[in-house]
């Protein structure tokens, strides 16, 4: 299959390029690097720069022809920041997702795989989360994840539109051999947080609340391993057929604590990394941990990696090679 894939320089998404350029599969990414990293970018992949508010371009790379799908990733994806500028995300994840779903019609590209997420569920009703739970998310990063979600499904009852939407968990960890890895400017993720302190390059971690009704007070997440992803996105992509849309939720199914996750630091980097108790962050849920179920029973995908230690240990190897990331 030729392929798009927006954002395909960034985290989630230059570990997707590889797995399908492995898998023998043509990827043009297109990406304004202002998240991304070039050298992220397999060397079998294009890399088109470009903005997707850039309609002209857009329209230029799709119609340079031979698509068989896209895959979205390009977005701004901070819970924090997007309830301080809602404004910027609004922008860049429901419109410029909107002008890509409008490129793609005028180009008969009808297989698209999102990249959306569990924000969407907001403060589930119960974990682990299941695709039949309510949608109510809680701040403005999930609102425009869930608009798109709304946008696709209709968009496949009017033009035929095959749409995958796979909300994920945290991804966590780095390629396994070690190439390619996490690195945000800010960081705001709390694996590489962590392995900073180790590092040396911060004194400690923040604990953002230490009072959540969970096991030890910290706030409960399931870390799904990037390169897990990578699989679920070529298999969501390889099967989706146009005019179907389809849900699922992406993770081990196994819920970690905060707490949990620094004590996994600890023991791969045998580092001290001194937490200390901060408030609690506005729109953090207590617990979001997925029943992959669904998504196991029908793509017939199994994550490799369930033990945030072993995740961990992926992510150090990463940041101990690359303290300063690409860069």
């Amino acid at each position: 299959m030729k392929l798009l894939v927006t954002g395909g320089a960034g985290y989630v998404g230059s570990h997707c390029v590889r797995e399908l350029c492995s898998a023998g599969h043509e990827v043009v990414v297109f990406d304004n690097l202002s998240a991304g990293h070039p050298q992220a970018v397999d060397a079998k992949a294009t890399l088109v720069e470009g903005d997707l508010a850039d309609e002209q371009l857009v329209d230029r790379t799709l119609a340079s022809g031979g698509f068989d799908g896209l895959m979205h990733f390009a977005a701004s994806l901070d819970v924090g920041e997007s309830v301080r500028e809602p404004l910027k995300y609004y922008d860049n994840n429901a419109i410029n997702t909107i002008r890509l779903l409008q490129a793609m019609q005028r180009h008969e590209v009808h297989r698209l795989v999102f990249s959306s997420t569990c924000a969407t569920y907001g403060t589930p009703p119960s974990v682990p989360i299941t695709e039949d739970m309510p949608q109510i998310p809680i701040n403005p990063y999930g609102h425009t994840k869930l608009a798109m979600e709304w946008a696709m499904r209709d968009s496949a009852e009017a033009w035929n539109l095959g749409a995958c939407c796979l909300r994920y968990f945290n991804a966590s960890g780095a390629s396994a051999d070690g190439w390619i890895g996490e690195d945000h400017d800010p960081e705001s993720h709390l694996i590489p947080l962590i392995l900073q302190v180790a590092l040396g390059q911060r004194e400690q971690i923040s604990i953002f609340g230490v009072d959540y009704p969970t096991r030890d007070g910290s706030c409960v997440r399931d870390y799904i391993h990037v390169e897990d992803l990578g699989v679920v996105h070529r298999l969501a992509i390889e099967s989706q057929q146009p005019g179907k849309f389809r849900y699922y939720n992406v993770g081990t199914g196994v819920g970690n604590s905060v707490k949990q996750v620094i004590d996994a630091a600890r023991e791969v980097t045998a580092h001290d990394i001194p937490a200390t108790p901060s408030p609690r962050r506005v729109g953090d849920p207590a617990e979001l941990y997925a029943d992959p179920t669904k998504i196991m029973a029908e793509l017939g995908w199994k994550p490799k990696y369930t033990d945030i230690v072993d995740t961990m240990r992926t992510a150090w190897q990463w940041h101990k090679d690359h303290p300063e990331g690409f860069a």
